[in-house]
């Protein structure tokens, strides 16, 4: 059985690389790539790049491919490292992450894995 993915057009505000994960912008409609744990992510850019200004589709919810920036297991929850790469969330007691989902697929560094968009904050 297919899962559709809900996918919305924004406004890149600045370049945002294929498979990365992405947050609002400064303005309406807009989004730039995420860098932070703490960025408030939205969703993912799936298999295109875009330069600046250009109209970016971002997969909001649902099943999606992005890269991974580190070592991570199927089913932990994912956040941002500095250049929007998928990385394991692992917050300290008491601290807040967002996250952009969770893996549906192990794998490393460089990887283009799976994951199922849904973000929301967690606390360590």
């Amino acid at each position: 059985m297919r899962v559709p993915n809900t996918v919305l057009n924004y406004t890149a505000e600045t370049a945002l690389a294929k498979f990365r994960i992405v947050c609002y912008g400064a303005t309406d409609g807009s989004v730039k790539q995420a860098a932070a744990s703490t960025d408030l992510m939205i969703g993912v850019t799936e298999g295109f790049a875009y330069a600046a200004g250009d109209r970016a589709d971002i997969v909001r919810s649902g099943p999606a491919e992005i890269e991974f920036g580190g070592p991570v297991t199927r089913g932990q929850p994912l956040t941002s490292d500095a250049l929007g790469r998928a990385i394991a969330a692992a917050p300290a007691a008491g601290v807040n992450a967002r996250i952009i989902g969770y893996a549906e697929v192990s794998g490393v560094l460089g990887d283009i894995g799976s994951v199922y968009v849904g973000a929301e904050m967690i606390q360590g």
